[in-house]
């Protein structure tokens, strides 16, 4: 980047006229008569995702730019940190900005204030840098009559010693250099300008800033020494510019083998236009927990970006599509999905398609009412028959016929509306009721103007928080049981298989059997019987109202299948099911609906299938291996104990491999974890 110089002009001692103090103690100004250098070189402006070291930093380069176009700076807010006092965020403005009150109006002092709307916007974020966070160019009054110069106040009647001209602009230009560029900036007076231009310019090519594409390289070369089984790819087109960029880290890959049966495709910050093109792949694991299963830069929302994407992540899934997976509605990424991944099931977020309620229905007439009648006929349909009645009446009622979103929504019905999705296994993804949500995996770490630089930085304090996340949750799962709140003995039996947080959702499920009332049979066929369960659920305006629920028990087989279709949503039974199931004098719930993605053991029991590959592929004993090794880690943390014994047998694995063969290294980690579980037991068996 070019360095932008400041106006070389000297201001003589002599020529300052007039002092005067603002009556919030945050601003002296010194008033001089010299005009703007006609031939000055104006300094870089303001823009959104500057950072700077400190408020000292931010400050100075803000009062240098204000003395170039030729106004001067106040300081209109600050926020403090009530227990430190440590300053966080503030406000600075142009001196114009706002009115005098009411009680200095007929003081003998000129009114210079104009209600000017110049500021920028500033905060102290997670990095301890100053950045920018809004900013407004514009002022409401002539500009370049005088050069202002704002010196802060540094206590009551004492002033800081000004730096010199020269000394003040030489190290605003260093901090702007510094600090700026690192930021994003590229040399031009606007800091989002971009190496390769915008998305429509360049479609195939990734919308980068300066430096970025040296950053993404070392972050991956860097990664990938760290751990051989960290994977990314590049993918350059034919003018050798980058377009797009996968990458999945080691833990991530090994979750693939775990929680891969259903993936939930993010491209919330693509198709938003964020300051990075990020897209993620999201499972769920045993906790309930977002797992991330792989990350991308993507030139742009293209059929043939996606196509390669999914062909790169396919990769790393050892040739396993996934069972289901659930993204936006967009037409581009549907045919990339049904290239790739043909014989997997495509859905779209039901989450995704509400919130957007607002903003494509919002501006007709009757918008309140015919958001009832559509969450009503999306969320309380239990057969397809009412849900196109409900639809119906909605589009007749209310003359929305012609309404172009609605139209395209019913014709996608069947990839989104939970009616329609009873047969489809969703893992706790589905979010098919009303309130529930699919977050992006990186919320809280990634904004609107997030430079690229700092997500990778962030990117690694998100997955620590996550795996944090779960090993506590494992901990937590297998040191204590869950206080039990019926007699029922469904939730004994559960309360010691599943994990904490999926027992709680079954536990509830338990607890509601109560509101059903009552249980007939409605129709025997042989072995299959149609029960019909009644129950009072919470209608409109908290009224009680009474639904029925068909459920089909098949005695023989040992299977149950509610309407509701709780299980293939959410992965454990629902109250009406329980119902049938106690009406008929079971007192277990039937293994096939214990899903071993919900066990507090299942990580340690469960060897994810590694294809029909070749048995000798080095990269299937590496990831194998791998998996096998991060398990007796994960139960090494545990406890004193288990950190002893998985580090003894580390060092006993280690020695037996010098002297053995591929094979045996992986029965020697095997080994080694079932000295780690000797440890849990011995503890459970003094604890009984």
């Amino acid at each position: 980047m070019a360095e932008a110089p400041l106006s070389s002009e000297q201001v003589p001692d002599g020529e300052c006229n007039e002092i005067q103090k603002e009556e919030d103690g945050v601003m002296t100004e010194l008033d001089y008569q010299n005009g703007l250098s006609e031939g000055r070189k104006e300094f870089v402006a303001p823009a959104v995702g500057m950072e700077f070291e400190s408020y000292d930093d931010a400050y100075n380069y803000y009062n240098c730019y204000a003395k170039e176009v030729g106004f001067r700076v106040r300081v209109k807010n600050s926020w403090f940190k009530r227990n430190s006092r440590e300053k966080y965020g503030a406000v600075l403005c142009c001196s114009s900005q706002g009115f005098k009150r009411i009680k200095d109006v007929n003081r003998l002092r000129k009114e210079t204030r104009t209600g000017c709307p110049a500021m920028i916007r500033m905060r102290l974020v997670d990095s301890q840098r100053w950045r920018v966070l809004e900013v407004s160019l514009e002022h409401n009054h002539l500009l370049g009559n005088k050069i202002y110069k704002s010196i802060k106040k540094v206590g009551s009647g004492t002033k800081r010693k000004p730096e010199s001209n020269t000394d003040a602009e030489v190290r605003t230009i260093k901090l702007y250099r510094a600090l700026v560029i690192d930021a994003g900036g590229n040399g031009d007076s606007n800091s989002n300008a971009r190496e390769v231009g915008n998305f429509t310019d360049c479609p195939n090519q990734l919308n980068l800033k300066k430096g970025d594409t040296q950053a993404i390289y070392n972050y991956l070369c860097r990664m990938q020494l760290a751990n051989p089984n960290f994977f990314y790819l590049m993918d350059i087109n034919d003018e050798g510019r980058l377009s797009n960029v996968f990458w999945i880290d080691a833990r991530s890959r090994a979750a693939c083998g775990y929680f891969g049966d259903v993936v939930y495709f993010d491209n919330t910050y693509l198709s938003n236009k964020y300051e990075i093109p990020l897209v993620a792949f999201v499972g769920l694991n045993h906790h309930c927990q977002s797992v991330l299963l792989g990350c991308s830069l993507l030139a742009g929302e293209t059929r043939e970006s996606y196509i390669w994407l999914f062909k790169a992540w396919l990769t790393c899934m050892t040739g396993h599509p996934p069972q289901t997976i659930i993204t936006d509605r967009c037409k581009a990424l549907q045919g990339a999905i049904a290239e790739v991944f043909p014989r997997s099931l495509h859905r779209f977020g039901l989450s995704h398609i509400m919130k957007r309620v607002p903003e494509k229905l919002g501006g007709l007439r009757n918008y309140d009412a015919i958001r009832k009648a559509m969450i009503k006929a999306v969320y309380d349909s239990l057969k397809v028959i009412e849900f196109e009645a409900a639809w119906g009446f909605m589009i007749q009622r209310f003359g929305v016929g012609d309404h172009e979103w609605l139209r395209s929504l019913y014709e996608d019905r069947v990839r989104w509306a939970p009616v329609y999705l009873k047969d489809t296994f969703f893992a706790g993804m589905s979010a098919a009721r009303p309130g529930e949500t699919m977050n992006p995996f990186f919320d809280r770490y990634v904004h609107k103007q997030t430079p690229l630089k700092e997500f990778l930085d962030k990117y690694e304090l998100a997955l620590h928080k996550k795996h944090k996340e779960e090993v506590l949750a494992d901990i937590d799962s297998r040191s204590s049981s869950p206080s039990l709140k019926t007699r029922c003995s469904f939730e004994l039996q559960l309360s010691k298989v599943f994990t904490r947080e999926v027992f709680k959702m079954f536990q509830y499920e338990v607890e509601e059997m109560y509101s059903c009332f009552s249980t007939t049979q409605l129709h025997v066929d042989g072995p299959i019987i149609i029960f019909l369960v009644k129950e009072r659920v919470l209608g409109e305006g908290n009224r009680r109202e009474i639904r029925d629920y068909e459920v089909l028990y098949n005695r023989t087989a040992g299977e149950v299948r509610c309407i509701c279709s709780c299980f293939n949503l959410y992965g454990y039974l629902c109250r009406h099911a329980l119902c049938v199931l106690n009406f008929n004098g079971v007192e277990e719930v039937p293994p096939k609906y214990i899903l071993s993605r919900w066990k507090k053991d299942y990580k340690r029991l469960y060897i994810p299938d590694l294809g029909s590959g070749n048995a000798t592929d080095r990269m299937q004993w590496f990831n194998q291996l791998y998996r096998s090794g991060l398990q007796v880690v994960e139960e090494g943390v545990i406890s004193l104990d288990h950190y002893k014994v998985a580090l003894q047998a580390f060092e006993e694995s280690l020695n037996r491999v010098h002297d053995v063969e591929g094979r045996q290294a992986l029965q020697a980690f095997e080994e080694s974890l079932d000295l780690v579980h000797d440890v849990e037991r011995r503890q459970e068996q003094l604890a009984l």
